[in-house]
């Protein structure tokens, strides 16, 4: 796992918590909060899965 995957797992969950928290203090800005958080924390996580399979894919090329 490399950092960018790290983080945006950690941005998923804090986006989760928002989200809660907006919904049960009703809170749409604090909910929209957490719903960005999620959404940035996948794109985040995406990059990083893909840095792994690219670094993966070099090393099954070059032994």
């Amino acid at each position: 796992m490399n950092k960018d995957q790290v983080k945006g797992v950690g941005e998923q969950v804090k986006g989760k918590i928002n989200e809660a928290v907006g919904k049960a203090t009703d809170n749409p800005g604090k909910e929209l909060k957490g719903d960005l958080q999620q959404g940035a924390g996948k794109v985040q996580q995406s990059y990083g899965d893909a840095k792994e399979d690219a670094k993966d894919e070099a090393k099954r090329n070059n032994p």
